[in-house]
């Protein structure tokens, strides 16, 4: 049967989930090095609010209209961060210009739809869960690096963040300085919104666990390669699921407390939970959302796109098919069994055919992807 949610309103649900962030000024740190203090009078995110920070040059702005929330922030994190550029991760991190608008009365459809990047914390920060990076091997199987891993360096720091190639700093797990910062005492903390408008949180019990499993048995592949601009190496995959790649999960309906996008309804409110424990930051939405915000072409206002609209994007060369260096996203795992005629490449016609005979559907897929 179809629930419908309501999100109410911005006090009840802060009396609710307690969803207060900075009170007052407290000291504290977020690596193990000199403690600093926030001065924020604020008692949630609710509503509109300022968050700036003359130490790092944080600037995020959200102010509430009759139906949208609208967050215009420079996309520097309001904490500390590790030393980038690093071993494994080259870039530095610089100022955005980022506009964030998200529904102030989010609706629920109980439809799970992938997405590259599912929310932003509230200090501005997006959560990109996934990766871009992806080890292919000669028998034809391409596996999904996840971020949080301990095999290839990613060079993420102690936020479970990195830095992409615009200089953009992202999460790519459980924020620990934005945990830091609005945690006010309750075991669920408020950290942010996800792009359909409902609220995302962490709680310090693990209260909530995923509905996620290891697969059984190991994987398959051999003479298997990773690369990156900077250098290549060769990887065995064999073994048992460890966690290392995305493909390494299952979602397994009720084995958890959390849907197939780390949601729940909690008091008659859908949310969604960043975890410890895989998938982390949900890959999916449960509610209505446009396509700009779901990382898909503008214009798609929510809805599946095209293979038009698919080739328009990862066809960065323009030469009507798309080589394995530009398939991203979820199709990459599938790489192989699209590319029907294994000549190391998918045309127009293998998409449209793979979709007819309910192959790849990298819109709505299981969770088998993401984006550095």
């Amino acid at each position: 049967m179809k629930k419908t949610h309501q999100f109410i309103s911005i006090i009840s649900i802060s009396l609710l989930l307690a969803c207060n962030g900075h009170k007052g000024t407290s000291d504290h740190s977020h690596d193990g090095s000199e403690p600093h203090s926030h001065s924020n009078s604020i008692s949630h995110y609710f509503g509109a609010y300022d968050l700036e920070d003359e130490n790092f040059g944080t600037k995020t702005k959200v102010t509430l209209t009759e139906d949208r929330r609208v967050m215009v922030t420079n996309a520097l994190p309001n904490h500390k961060t590790g030393a980038f550029p690093n071993q494994g991760n080259p870039n530095s991190i610089s100022a955005q210009n980022n506009t964030y608008s998200f529904p102030l009365n989010p609706k629920y459809t109980g439809k799970a739809t992938w997405s590259r990047e599912p929310g932003i914390a509230l200090n501005g920060i997006k959560f990109e869960p996934g990766t871009a990076e992806v080890v292919v091997c000669d028998t034809g199987e391409n596996y999904r690096v996840e971020a949080l891993q301990d095999v290839i360096d990613l060079g993420l720091d102690f936020n479970h963040a990195h830095v992409q190639p615009t200089g953009a700093y992202h999460y790519h797990g459980t924020p620990t300085s934005v945990i830091d910062d609005f945690d006010n005492g309750e075991d669920m903390i408020h950290i942010g919104f996800a792009h359909d408008g409902f609220p995302m949180y962490y709680s310090k019990r693990g209260k909530y666990k995923p509905s996620y499993k290891a697969l059984d048995g190991n994987r398959e592949g051999e003479d298997c390669t990773y690369e990156n601009p900077h250098h290549s190496m060769d990887l065995s995959v064999g073994g048992h699921h460890d966690g290392t790649f995305t493909s390494d999960f299952e979602y397994v309906e009720g084995s958890g407390d959390l849907d197939e996008c780390n949601g729940i309804t909690i008091n008659d409110n859908y949310m969604y939970l960043v975890t410890n424990e895989f998938p982390y930051v949900g890959r999916c939405l449960m509610g209505e959302t446009s396509g700009e915000q779901q990382g898909l072409p503008n214009g798609a206002q929510g809805q599946k796109p095209s293979i038009t609209d698919l080739m328009n994007q990862m066809d960065t060369n323009n030469d009507g098919k798309l080589s394995k260096a530009e398939v991203k996203g979820p199709l990459s795992d599938q790489f192989s069994k699209v590319d029907v005629n294994s000549d190391g490449f998918i045309s127009k016609q293998e998409l449209e055919a793979g979709q007819r005979q309910g192959g790849q559907r990298p819109e709505g897929r299981k969770l088998r992807g993401g984006r550095n």
